[in-house]
């Protein structure tokens, strides 16, 4: 697996797809009208070639279905499925019958959102496998498929929320970066030296000053319950008034200004007004012109979120907008259209934010949990917002945040929680008479539904329904208005599929996914995986799963794997990976740990690798090898470390901090180096990726000191790398430098790029090949007398 970049073709088209008679294209829609200079080009629909509903294809032995979302009457479901080896659109009827693909191209689809009036399905889909992704919609019966946002040559769009009417869609797409700035993924020319750490970085990067040990916001209460604390935690942003003129330009409803302008938070979270509608026009045109308000530094780029219309009948509508920003959604807009509920923020510092769009004004902010971007719902009336929130709280729970006519808070309270358990997952209906949640019991899923109160009252929620699930986790939920939803579900003995929970809280499986017994490769059964927890040397409980390989005498220490998650926010679950299955199939154990930083396990506990704790959470990892070979599982002398994404990072500086421990390692994704990763990666990440591991200028020491290279003379251990070429979120510079700073020294190191892959893999072929070469290497150097395959 050499640095070979030869050029291998593109997946083809299906069978079917290229059989298919190409129909004609639809008129393209008329151009929009012209929106006044703002910070992001207006995304433009770009119409494609109707496909219609594809007859399925000749399924993979073993597929997943994931992602659903029902049309208006829970007849029909839209979702993903990889069943013909990559994962597209698809769409069957609830109750039976045949499924078929909505969209037959090779791109991946990452998201799923089925229009509250039933005439159009939205979806996300990755281009060759990469970071940048389009948002799509297409109708029902496969017709009328086009490009909403993020058809511009390297723009980068998702999925928001409809309007309650479905006659828009938000989306948010990525503003263009500065002059420079990195907007695709890097490699290194193969006569290129190792990349020291350290090395220069982009001027002008956004974020909190001082070194990188804060553990999150201060919080205080307002009456009992939590509320922000004013002038804290990340810079604040001053909304646009609606009403700002500018000439030969259609109005938006409604901008964010950028981080840094005028403008601060009452004591009860709300807006105080000191935003006057001159700074407003002045940071509307910073914006427009790509620049940062005064006092607001950033690296170029940032995100936008506009209302699109699929007719094509109505211009884009601007709705916020952020330069420098870290991420933005918007999840959901109020029944009358007035106010909309957003998302923004980096990791360990998300905000709920209410934009009223008639003014331009942000009436209300609170802190949530990290995790899943659909963080809660407005009711009909707009009067109460809920909220999958942790502020104030080591655990996530329901909030309610009880509003007043005009978006401003009157009182906040916690509507549902659990003891030392985070709420993962969170859908309301349209309606809003219920709620449908599901708790994280240390990495098992519990499905709840409540009741909630109607109208602007006092009451509380309940009655409460718990449903009883087949499998270990719920992944994704889509609630029906008539009652019921539509829940996918993955465990440790099936990939998942989607259930349907009927209106007696019995989720029964849907016709068109896989039978238990055909969800997982055939011939040898999946391993059901024990929980396992380890002590660090600090003292801190480690959460984990250990899976023993099938035949093994328990009693005998054997070859050991510890697989490290991404994130680092990622959390270890009991779901059924194919990676594990084929290397237990080999003969050895896995024990994947959740090291510090983790979730579900508390705030604390995700906050604990901030800043100088990075290097506790380096030594998490061989604490959790010391724990398999004191239990007598692991063989001390047959231990790997692996891992992806930041798992990847862990794995690259276990190797290079505790050099003896480790026979060998398989780092996917990983960052090698924090100078060049932030120099690297795409604006939004950075700005993100600097409240979790520090500040490329203000904390370059203590980067330069966590960085794998700079230990990388340490190194000893034969390494795998593996990178997708097209990831732009952890560019392959960053494998490409650890392996030649290895070779150079005269350590064994190999790297494989995966093609059409960018920082998730998602390819039937690539996965495969990926987990087979993982296990191939790890068999090699832990049980060097058995031959590979």
């Amino acid at each position: 697996m050499p640095l070979d970049r030869t050029e291998t073709p593109r997946p083809p088209r299906t069978a079917e797809a290229a059989a298919a008679p190409e129909p004609t294209p639809e008129p393209a829609p008329a151009p929009p009208r012209a929106l006044r200079p703002g910070p992001s080009p207006a995304p433009v629909p770009v119409p494609l070639a109707d496909t219609g509903a594809v007859d399925p294809p000749t399924a993979l032995t073993v597929h997943g279905c994931w992602y659903p979302s029902a049309d208006p009457t829970g007849a029909h479901v839209a979702y993903i499925c990889d069943r013909a080896g990559v994962p597209q659109l698809w769409s069957g009827p609830a109750h039976g019958g045949e499924a078929h693909i909505l969209d037959a191209d090779p791109d991946p689809v990452t998201e799923v959102s089925w229009s509250p009036d039933g005439r159009w399905i939205a979806y996300t889909s990755a281009p060759g496998g990469g970071e940048h992704t389009h948002v799509l919609a297409v109708r029902p019966d496969g017709t009328g498929r086009q490009v909403l946002a993020g058809a511009e040559p390297g723009a980068s769009a998702h999925l928001g929320c409809w309007t309650r009417d479905g006659s828009a869609l938000a989306v948010t797409v990525a503003m263009p970066a500065a002059a420079g700035a990195h907007s695709g993924a890097g490699h290194l020319p193969e006569d290129a030296d190792p990349v020291p750490a350290g090395g220069s970085l982009p001027a002008g990067w956004a974020g909190r000053d001082g070194p990188a040990t804060l553990l999150g916001p201060p919080v205080r209460t307002v009456d009992g319950h939590p509320a922000p604390v004013p002038g804290t935690g990340p810079p604040r942003l001053t909304p646009v008034p609606a009403h700002t003129t500018a000439p030969s330009a259609v109005l938006p409803s409604g901008a964010g200004a950028p981080a840094g302008a005028a403008g601060t938070v009452g004591a009860a979270g709300t807006a105080d007004g000191a935003g006057t509608a001159a700074a407003g026009a002045a940071a509307a045109r910073a914006a427009a012109a790509g620049a940062a308000a005064p006092g607001t530094a950033h690296a170029g780029g940032g995100l936008a979120a506009y209302l699109v219309d699929p007719d094509g009948t109505r211009a884009p509508d601007l709705l916020f907008a952020e330069p420098g920003a870290a991420s933005l959604r918007v999840c959901d807009i109020g029944a009358d259209g007035r106010f909309a509920l957003l998302r923004r923020g980096p990791r360990g510092r998300r905000e709920a934010l209410l934009l009223d769009r008639t003014t331009g004004r942000v009436t209300f902010r609170l802190h949530v949990a990290d995790g899943d971007p659909w963080i809660g719902r407005l009711s009909p009336d707009s009067r109460s917002l809920w909220l999958r929130s942790d502020a104030g709280r080591e655990f996530a729970a329901l909030f309610r945040a009880r509003l007043d006519a005009d978006g401003a808070l009157e009182q906040l309270s916690v509507a549902a929680e659990r003891e030392e358990t985070p709420l993962d997952l969170l859908t309301l209906p349209d309606h809003g008479r219920w709620a449908l949640l599901s708790w994280n019991v240390h990495g098992a899923s519990e499905l709840e539904g409540l009741g909630l109160p109607t109208g602007h009252t006092d009451d509380g929620v309940g009655p409460h329904h718990r449903s009883a699930l087949p499998h270990e986790v719920v992944t994704r939920m889509a609630a029906v208005a008539r009652g019921g939803l539509f829940a996918a579900l993955s465990g440790s003995r099936r990939r998942p599929g989607i259930w349907e929970v009927t209106g007696d809280f019995a989720p029964v499986r849907t016709a068109w996914t896989a039978r238990d017994e055909d969800a997982a490769p055939p011939g040898r059964p999946p391993v059901r995986p024990v929980p396992l927890r380890c002590r660090a040397r600090d003292g801190l409980m480690l959460g984990g799963w250990y899976y023993r390989a099938p035949g093994r005498d328990p009693g005998r220490p054997g070859p050991c794997v510890i697989h490290l998650h991404g994130g680092p926010e990622e959390q270890e679950r009991p779901v059924f990976s194919p990676l594990y299955h084929e290397i237990l199939g080999r003969g050895m154990d896995v024990y994947a740990p959740d090291v510090r930083g983790s979730s579900g396990w508390g705030r604390s506990f995700v906050d604990a690798d901030l800043g100088t704790g990075r290097f506790a959470a380096i030594d998490d990892v061989a604490d959790c090898a010391a724990l398999m070979v004191a239990r007598g599982y692991a063989d001390p002398l047959r231990l790997a470390v692996m891992g992806r994404s930041y798992g990847g990072y862990l794995t690259m500086a276990s190797l290079v901090w505790h050099p003896e421990l480790f026979r060998t390692g398989v780092a996917v994704c990983g960052m090698s180096d924090f100078a060049t990763f932030f120099a690297g990666t795409e604006p939004w990440i950075a700005q993100s990726a600097a409240a979790k591991y520090g500040h490329p200028e203000h904390d370059r020491e203590l980067l330069r000191a966590l960085s794998p290279m700079s230990r990388v003379d340490r190194l000893r251990a034969p390494v795998l790398a593996v990178h997708g070429e097209h990831d732009t979120n952890v560019p392959p510079t960053e494998s490409e430098q650890f392996v030649r700073a290895a070779r150079a020294q005269g350590v064994p190191a190999e790297l494989l790029t995966l093609r059409d892959e960018g920082h998730d893999f998602l390819r039937a072929d690539n996965r495969r090949l990926y987990r087979r070469a993982a296990a191939d290497w790890l068999q090699r150097h832990l049980l060097p007398d058995i031959p590979g395959r």
